[in-house]
C-alpha cells in the first residue's frame, strides 16, 4: 500500500511516497512564481523499482496543480517524459 505526503513552503516542496511504511522516493520541486512550479527531480529506491512509484508521484503534482490553478514546468527527464507520454496530464504544462 502507498501513501503520497506533500510538503510545501514558499519556496520549494516535495511529494514523498511510502510504501507499506516506509520511505520510497520523493519528487521535489521549486516555486516559480505564484502560479507555477518547476520539478526538478523524480527518485524512487531500487528496492521499489517496477511498482510505478514515480509515476504516482508525478500524478499527485498534477493533481495538486490542477486543484489550486498551477502550472507545472517539468525539468526532471522522468517528469518530463511521463507527461509527454500522457496527453490526459498535459495540461497543467506551463
Amino acid at each position: 500500500m502507498t501513501e503520497i505526503k506533500h510538503l510545501n513552503n514558499e519556496k520549494k516542496g516535495a511529494f514523498e511516497i511510502y510504501f507499506d511504511g516506509k520511505k520510497a522516493g520523493e519528487m521535489t520541486y521549486t516555486w516559480a512564481g505564484d502560479d507555477k512550479f518547476i520539478i526538478d527531480h523524480t527518485e524512487v529506491d531500487e528496492a521499489y523499482n517496477g511498482k510505478g512509484l514515480a509515476k504516482q508521484l508525478v500524478h499527485a503534482g498534477v493533481e495538486y496543480a490542477r486543484k489550486n490553478g498551477k502550472k507545472v514546468i517539468p525539468l526532471c527527464p522522468y517528469a518530463k517524459v511521463t507527461i509527454a507520454r500522457n496527453v490526459e496530464l498535459q495540461d497543467v504544462l506551463a
